[in-house]
């Protein structure tokens, strides 16, 4: 969780550094391609030969000189911040270019989930000697056969376990007030009271309001479209669920200050739904 205060401080308290969660809009570029000549062809007619400053993310179906079309685009004013994980995710590590999820993904957080060796071997060393020497041969095997399946069922789930633990909601209690951006990264974001105009909540799972939802409100942050957004009272500035997002002046009437539901569906977008109806 991340809750950042947009207030300033004495020159003496100042941090090196502040995070602030905002809202950005970058376009993605796909590649089907590597043909350079081919690439800035497009590109000269696309952008009708005017240069830009358009924030990109590069998103290749075939291998690339990452280096050389990184060039190409910055040549056109585009300015390409990342790619989309794939072929180029070495190349992109070399640049020191940043790696997106790909669609319908989000950024996992890794967890362990067995014991390391030395403490399963400390275990054992910690049992009194003359219970091994008084072990039949039969129940040797039998504690060597059991500590065998033990290992294999934990390799096995050890998947089921990672998935399981990543998820971890959290429930905040304060008002968000206007400057205030709240992040939080695996599991849902639940807010028992208002988010008020200027502030911003942001997850990348689903997101529950039950106070009056206003400022921006983000599921799905890093692309799950699985992702939704409940709201008791809903007027945001902006809704945004896996990158899909709609601003204020383009929300349906019907929807404002109701009790709403917000989900994504390929090929319709943002889908809103007023709950007292459902």
């Amino acid at each position: 969780m991340t809750v950042l205060d947009n207030g300033t401080q004495g020159a003496s308290a100042a941090p090196a550094l502040a995070f602030y969660g905002k809202m950005l809009t970058f376009s993605r570029l796909q590649f089907g391609t590597d043909d350079l000549s081919a690439i800035e062809a497009q590109l000269a007619a696309t952008l009708s030969g005017k240069s830009s400053n358009i924030p990109v993310l590069i998103d290749s179906e075939v291998e690339q000189d990452l280096s050389a079309l990184v060039k190409l685009l910055w040549s056109w004013g585009l300015q390409p911040i990342g790619v989309v994980t794939g072929l180029l995710d070495a190349q992109a590590r070399e640049l020191r270019l940043a790696i997106f999820p790909a669609d319908g993904k989000r950024i996992e957080r890794i967890l362990p989930t067995k014991k390391p060796a030395t403490q399963r071997q400390q275990v054992t060393a910690d049992q009194p000697a003359e219970s091994s020497a008084a072990s039949s041969p039969e129940d040797n095997a039998a504690t060597d056969s059991t500590a065998t399946t033990e290992t294999t069922l934990a390799d096995v789930a050890a998947e089921t376990l990672v998935s399981a633990e990543q998820i971890t909601s959290l429930i905040y209690d304060q008002m968000l007030r206007s400057g205030q951006s709240l992040n939080h990264v695996g599991g849902d974001l639940i807010l028992t009271n208002s988010v008020n105009s200027g502030a911003e909540a942001i997850t990348d799972n689903s997101l529950h309001v039950y106070g009056r939802a206003q400022g921006r409100l983000v599921a799905g942050a890093t692309g799950d479209k699985d992702a939704r957004i409940f709201c008791q009272v809903f007027n945001p500035s902006l809704v945004s669920v896996a990158g899909t997002y709609c601003l204020r002046d383009n929300l349906p009437e019907h929807v404002i200050d109701k009790s709403v539901q917000v989900r994504f569906v390929e090929g319709e977008g943002l889908v809103f739904t007023v709950m007292d109806d459902v």
